[in-house]
């Protein structure tokens, strides 16, 4: 069963929602594998939280008072940890699981993370860091950032330089990390857990949960010529000829000088017989 993508989770990535909708998109991309999810409950859970910590604070409570507060709360108390041995379980990407395990990946983790800060007033924001999302914290005269997977973890510049040399094999300059640190819209964060879930299910086979993924991708980036085809190809895994094969000739158009074009063109013909054998 497909499931249409929510009008609201449209109006948040397009910036329409407030700034702490970020948690609520995080639980409608949940709805892709639970179309039945009682959202309004689990940010009700995170709004508990997050009256658990302003409990805690004295009004005059300072940016790194409140930093410590989440930390405490989230990996002291609550034993929030990273779910490292099952990484790739769709679960880790679902923000109501995240909450109900205390477990999760990066993205998700952050997105709570971030959703408890704002709610003491804290300037915070996702970064789409290379390989590993992370946390971005405004204080004056610069910026914190925190690693919401690793117990919130503040990362040096060198600590970053690390990272992304780790991931490139190559020598980073500082300029080069500091240009990564960008706050990461809305949109793009949506984007990134569904292509996190898109290669889980992929990965895993799961082709139907993949097409749902896909579809909802295709709808927020419409002219992701990557995402057309790779819908082609879940439809064709899934013996629907005649889809498969209108976005082929749609990718084709896209990118007709595609790297892979005459794979792609040679499915078409595929396609087209496979098609042509259903009238």
């Amino acid at each position: 069963m497909q499931v249409p993508i929510p009008e609201k989770l449209l109006a948040i990535v397009a910036g329409e929602g407030e700034a702490a909708d970020l948690a609520e998109a995080a639980l409608l991309v949940a709805t892709t594998a639970y179309p039945d999810l009682d959202v309004a409950h689990h940010l009700g859970k995170v709004r508990d939280l997050a009256g658990m910590l302003s409990g805690r604070l004295a009004p005059e409570a300072t940016v790194q008072q409140k930093l410590t507060a989440i930390n405490d709360l989230l990996y002291g108390e609550l034993k929030y940890t990273p779910d490292a041995a099952n990484y790739y379980d769709p679960r880790n990407s679902f923000l109501n699981d995240v909450i109900d395990r205390a477990r999760g990946i990066p993205i998700t983790m952050s997105v709570l993370y971030i959703q408890l800060g704002r709610a003491l007033g804290l300037e915070l924001d996702g970064v789409s860091f290379p390989g590993h999302f992370l946390v971005r914290c405004e204080v004056d005269g610069g910026v914190v950032v925190i690693d919401a997977y690793n117990h919130g973890t503040s990362l040096s510049l060198d600590d970053l330089r690390d990272r992304l040399q780790q991931s490139q094999g190559a020598e980073v300059r500082a300029d080069s990390v500091l240009s990564l640190l960008a706050p990461a819209h809305p949109h793009d964060i949506v984007v990134r857990m569904l292509r996190n879930l898109k290669g889980i299910y992929l990965d895993q086979r799961k082709h139907a949960e993949a097409l749902t993924v896909i579809e909802w991708l295709v709808h927020l980036e419409p002219e992701s010529a990557p995402e057309v085809r790779d819908r082609g190809l879940v439809f064709e895994e899934l013996e629907c000829f005649r889809a498969a094969l209108t976005d082929y000739e749609n990718y084709l158009r896209l990118v007709p000088d595609a790297d892979d074009g005459e794979t792609i063109r040679s499915r078409v013909l595929d396609m087209r017989r496979a098609a042509s054998r259903l009238n």
